[in-house]
């Protein structure tokens, strides 16, 4: 069972304070479609363009979590730097290749706001800090044993699983439009196919979702949790908005696809 109190009173109180932020996300995602993607709006102020926004939104992620990692007595122990390898790879993806492959038009600013990014930055930052935290200073099962514990194993295993198809769900939509299109300023859209987007709407969503709950098992920890629980929130409304306008904007839309989980939802 995962112990809520560390015992160190500023990691339990933030901790505490970070899933009283999910309730928040979750009423607010609910009710409002996230400004950026197919959903811009120019009523959140400034746009930007997705490579920036995106750049910017994921970077708290990485440094939040290399500074306090790095203030940890375990920073240097086989575990913890393996959790450090898993971070980084994970942020690199996210917040650099990710957004340096996007293709967009040169000089694009429609679709990215700055609202998105400013509130982006208290997520990641507090993402980073509860989890390297943790995992190189508080988490006390981090010896060599964990590397042969089920929980490990299984935790990894559905993240790495989560991480390999999320790049390729990723890979299907931004191969709709071919770079000479994007250059034209073409802004088509299309219906994906392939993949998991032969069952779901939405994978790149649920192999988020599915890449955290291993990341969360993989380390026992309740700051794994806390991102988990707000990418849920996040992701589940915005997956019923995209499927919701797909249906509307294609009338051949498959029937056969769910929104979020094969055959379920």
């Amino acid at each position: 069972m995962m112990t809520w109190y560390t015992g160190d009173p500023t990691y339990d109180t933030v901790l505490t304070l970070s899933f009283g932020l999910v309730i928040l996300v979750f009423i607010g995602a609910a009710f409002t479609k996230s400004p950026y993607g197919r959903f811009a709006s120019d009523r959140w102020g400034i746009n930007l363009s997705p490579r920036l926004g995106w750049l910017l939104m994921e970077l708290p992620a990485t440094l939040s979590f290399v500074f306090f990692y790095f203030q940890g007595r375990n920073r240097f122990e086989i575990v913890p730097l393996f959790f450090l390898f898993v971070w980084l790879m994970h942020y690199g993806n996210r917040g650099f290749v990710f957004p340096y492959l996007i293709r967009t038009p040169k000089g694009a600013t429609a679709s990215f706001s700055i609202t998105i990014v400013v509130m982006g930055w208290l997520v990641t930052t507090l993402h980073g800090y509860l989890n390297a935290a943790f995992i190189s200073d508080l988490g006390p099962h981090f010896t060599l044993d964990w590397f042969a514990d089920p929980r490990f194993i299984f935790g990894i295993s559905l993240y790495y699983g989560s991480f390999a198809l999320n790049v390729h769900s990723d890979a299907i939509i931004r191969n709709l439009r071919s770079v000479e299109e994007v250059e034209r300023g073409d802004k088509t859209y299309r219906i994906p196919r392939g993949g998991l987007f032969r069952f779901v709407t939405n994978p790149s969503y649920l192999t988020e979702i599915t890449a955290f709950t291993g990341f969360a098992i993989a380390t026992w920890s309740l700051g794994a949790t806390f991102i988990l629980l707000i990418t849920i929130a996040n992701l589940v409304p915005r997956a019923f908005q995209t499927h919701r306008w797909y249906k509307d904007e294609f009338p051949d839309y498959p029937s056969e696809r769910r929104v979020l989980i094969p055959y379920i939802l």
